[in-house]
């Protein structure tokens, strides 16, 4: 397969986990955009999927970056994550529609989670995870979903709700677990989630700034806090983690001011205990190859290369607050 060439170079990361900044690695068909990339992942052949907010919500990606082919026009609210299993079924998320569903890798829906447009009763009100006054039912705006060993499916159940919903492979609803605070085993938006080599649930606890860790029975066991508003999770097979963060000077509820003291959007990756092993980003320069405005999402291929997609749009794009050049997906290969 051809090498995509690169308009500058551009390398992050420290010790084992030093990359090449891919800059300019997808070619989407003239007049196509993401608008903003929400979610990445990559399928057994190294194909890279692509849930979008444009006009083409699903587009799929060569490893070179050639584009193969989109779906899912006009099927959804408003995309959010996205998952492929390792027999590459699709699972997307769409937290204004309140579903989860599961796809052939060419679009065909064998499966959804969740009743479209009817939110659960959480007593959340105008999208404010401070209001939530108890956990509810699948699903207030989920935002994503995981897979255990067995095919069980873990959702994070999401900017209006305060909890993990665990299914069976065939969708039935096993049991629930959060409430809304900040102690453990509770929530302030759980937004990303991750299922870990030995079974362990990760729960990006994004407004809490930490990763909380879980049995498959909903056990709290540990939490990691060197974190500024995790947004994902993702385990290598190594049992690494690579964990998105939004930090803080983007993607602000309302209530919120940015702080431009504290650190912006970057990527962090932990070994099995905890321990960081890379970082960078920060978001000093956003547009920068390289650097982040407002990370949402990371996977990593079976080459260790990594992929990271961005809410440049909604986190303040729209409002002007970073340069409309700003990309929504990174590519990093690894050296």
């Amino acid at each position: 397969m051809a090498t995509p060439s690169f308009s500058q170079e551009v390398t992050v990361g420290e010790g084992q986990f030093r990359y090449r900044v891919a800059d300019g690695w997808q070619r989407l068909p003239q007049g196509w955009s993401f608008v903003e990339a929400v979610g990445v992942a990559v399928d057994s052949h190294d194909r890279v999927f692509v849930f979008c907010r444009g006009e083409h919500p699903l587009m799929c990606f060569s490893s070179d970056g050639t584009f193969l082919f989109a779906w899912g026009e006009e099927q959804f609210n408003r995309p959010h994550g996205i998952l492929i299993g390792p027999d590459d079924a699709i699972y997307l998320s769409d937290d204004r529609d309140h579903t989860v569903r599961k796809y052939t890798p060419d679009g065909e829906l064998l499966l959804t989670l969740g009743t479209s447009g009817q939110p659960s009763e959480t007593g959340v009100r105008d999208f404010d995870y401070r209001t939530i006054a108890h956990g509810g039912g699948p699903f207030n705006h989920p935002t994503n979903l995981a897979l255990g060993p067995g095919g069980e499916m873990y959702v994070a159940d999401g900017y209006g709700n305060c909890r993990v919903h665990k299914f069976s492979p065939e969708g039935e609803l096993l049991l629930s677990w959060g409430e809304p605070g900040e102690g453990p085993g509770q929530f302030n938006l759980p937004h990303g989630i991750g299922v870990d080599r030995t079974g362990r649930v990760a729960v990006a606890d994004r407004e809490n700034d930490r990763v909380q860790f879980f049995s498959p029975e909903g056990e709290y066991l540990d939490q990691w806090t060197d974190l500024v508003r995790p947004t994902e999770v993702f385990f290598d097979r190594e049992g690494n983690a690579y964990v998105s963060e939004l930090g803080r000077r983007a993607g602000m509820f309302p209530w919120m001011t940015p702080d431009e003291q504290s650190t912006g959007g970057r990527m962090s990756i932990f070994d099995s205990n905890g321990q960081l092993l890379a970082r960078w980003g920060g978001g000093e320069n956003p547009t920068a190859p390289g650097d982040f405005y407002a990370p949402h999402d990371v996977w990593v291929d079976s080459c260790g290369d990594l992929y990271v997609g961005e809410v440049t749009w909604s986190a303040g794009g729209n409002r002007g607050l970073v340069d409309a050049n700003c990309p929504s997906l990174q590519k990093f290969v690894r050296e």
